[in-house]
């Protein structure tokens, strides 16, 4: 018997990778408390053991501890229905499953046929393809389940509309990235205009290592049109009624939530990841070396909205170089965070070290070795108090320093996490004014200003020697910025960067060089959460080795 309507609840959570009970449990719990006449729930893609569960799948015991949690779940499943997904042996092959779970059976399954290995994905070593996939039928109705990568391509739903489907609903665990929303929105509609389908996407929210899922699901009617958009970057469940009527289903939802702008969701997807890497790891809080900088000062904004000020340490470390004008923005980014805020001297350490080693320079020692005794007496300083507290040391150097090995690995490199690892230092300075003209939604930070002005206006400095500069190593940010883009998002060679942008093919060719060296030193770096089209990591993987830079010439 086919019913006049159909209850979907879209269950937008955030799971952690290989706890299966807890998992399940937040499983359970959407499921008792959706409405009585819900027909259908659906959560993320792999939401019993979380995603990515990478290698973790290739444990024969993992993947028995997953089949035992679905058992569990249609044992208990009466006439409320979940569609869950799972890793899934099949026929000798572990394939990537969406059981249709309800009234004591499986009453389905599909699997995701197209496998992304590409980016931050590598499905293609855990899984197997499954076949195309016809729809499930509910109440009489025919569904058509897609899971994530099986939206991307048109084939899937083709085949789901050739073999009667009325609904299509995709399932994903689909990362963060500044231009993702967009493009995903594309994606589906170009979905629903193929096919003349609703569509209705889900999908999970939450840090997990280096990826942060913004969550953003969303139910397209069938002229493309954006019905119900869910809250970014938090758990969020909605309640749909879906009525047929007239050959078209018509949607009744609850309240929608406008998607953040640009610089507020990356804002957002920074605060998320660092919440949740500590919050997952059991790490009690962070200790943040505070230079008086703009990195330091804004990692300290971003950890005590994910944090809690009380949860949040920052400590100044001077040394002979340190300015007066460092110590007065270091303390005032504290005060205005409302964090606990030390000093701890590195003079004696650092005076020591050069005692230890002074038979082993010389004039010719190069200026470097000396600057470096400094950041690394601050690294074995923040990881002592690491040490003795718990907590994790948050580093604070980025995307444009990293890419150009302006870090001293086992010095300010030193950390279990570091949130600007994917911010250029342009971007920094964007998100600094944001989040001085606002809050951040769900963070725990003050109101108002809480990155001191003169922070925003004074030179970069590392103050590892006097009257040091940024500016006396590395172009102008704004042009090491443009250029850092061409070679890590693009690809581009020499010439399509200069004629791109304008700038002097000699500089290209010299921060290529800067970018190819700093390779070993990226490798030893902390993880920290990707926003952009290509973050370092496990998306980018270039050899240590490699001479290419140096035998191109511009």
């Amino acid at each position: 018997m086919t019913a006049a309507s159909l209850h979907i609840t879209l269950a937008q959570i955030n799971p952690i990778v290989g706890n299966i009970e807890y998992n399940l449990n937040k499983i359970r719990k959407i499921r008792d408390e959706s409405p009585d006449l819900a027909n259908l729930i659906l959560f993320p893609e792999l939401s019993i053991c979380g995603y990515p569960p990478e290698d973790l799948v290739l444990k024969p015991f993992f993947l028995e501890q997953v089949k035992s949690a679905v058992e569990e779940l249609v044992r208990e499943s009466k006439n409320k229905y979940i569609a869950l997904s799972c890793p899934w042996m099949q026929d000798g092959k572990i394939m990537s499953a969406l059981h249709l779970i309800g009234e004591g059976r499986i009453a389905g399954t599909v699997y995701k046929r197209n496998l992304p290995n590409y980016g931050v994905f590598d499905e293609a070593r855990i899984f197997k393809p499954g076949p195309l996939a016809d729809p499930l039928t509910l109440n009489g109705h025919k569904l058509g389940f897609i899971i994530c990568e099986d939206t991307w391509t048109p084939e899937a739903a083709a085949r789901l509309k050739q073999s009667g489907a009325e609904l299509l609903l995709s399932i994903n665990a689909s990362p963060y990235e500044i231009t993702k929303h967009g493009q995903r929105l594309d994606v589906a509609r170009a979905r629903v205009k193929e096919t003349g389908l609703p569509l209705i996407y889900v999908n999970q929210c939450g840090g997990q290592d280096e990826i942060v899922f913004d969550g953003a699901s969303f139910t397209l009617n069938e002229h493309g049109d954006t019905i119900l958009q869910a809250e970014e970057f938090v758990e969020d469940t909605h309640h749909t009624t879906w009525t047929r009527g007239n050959g078209h289903w018509l949607c009744s939802t609850g309240t929608s939530h406008p998607p953040h702008e640009k610089t507020e969701a990356a804002y957002q997807a920074l605060m998320i990841a660092l919440r949740d890497y500590v919050a997952k790891n059991g790490f009690p809080g962070v200790l943040i070396g505070m230079s008086g900088g703009v990195d330091s000062a804004l990692s300290a904004a971003i950890a005590v909205d994910a944090l809690g000020a009380d949860n949040v340490h920052g400590v100044m470390m001077p040394s002979v170089y340190t300015s007066h004008e460092s110590f007065k923005d270091a303390e005032d980014s504290c005060r205005l965070l409302g964090m606990h805020y030390d000093i701890i001297s590195i003079v004696d350490p650092v005076s020591a070290f050069e005692n230890t080693l002074v038979n082993h320079f010389t004039d010719d020692t190069p200026d470097i070795t000396h600057q470096n005794i400094q950041a690394r007496a601050r690294g074995i300083t923040l990881m002592a108090l690491s040490n003795a507290t718990g907590k994790m040391v948050l580093s604070t150097g980025n995307k444009s320093e990293v890419a150009v090995g302006y870090a001293t690995l086992y010095g300010d490199m030193c950390g279990g996490f570091n949130v600007l690892k994917d911010v250029y230092k342009t971007q920094v300075y964007e998100l600094c004014r944001w989040r001085n003209q606002n809050r951040p939604d769900h963070g725990f930070g003050p109101d108002g200003l809480v990155i001191p002005d003169n922070v925003l206006t004074k030179a970069p400095t590392a103050e590892l020697k006097a009257n040091q500069r940024d500016q006396d190593t590395l172009p102008p940010y704004d042009v090491l910025d443009s250029i850092l883009e061409g070679l890590i998002e693009h690809d581009w060679d020499v010439k399509t960067i200069a004629a791109h942008g304008g700038h002097d093919p000699q500089t290209i060719q010299q921060v290529w060089r800067m970018l190819d060296l700093a390779e070993y030193k990226r490798r030893q770096a902390a993880p920290g959460p990707k926003i952009t089209s290509r973050a370092f990591g496990r998306e980018r993987r270039y050899p240590i080795t490699n001479h290419f830079s140096r035998i191109i010439k511009s």
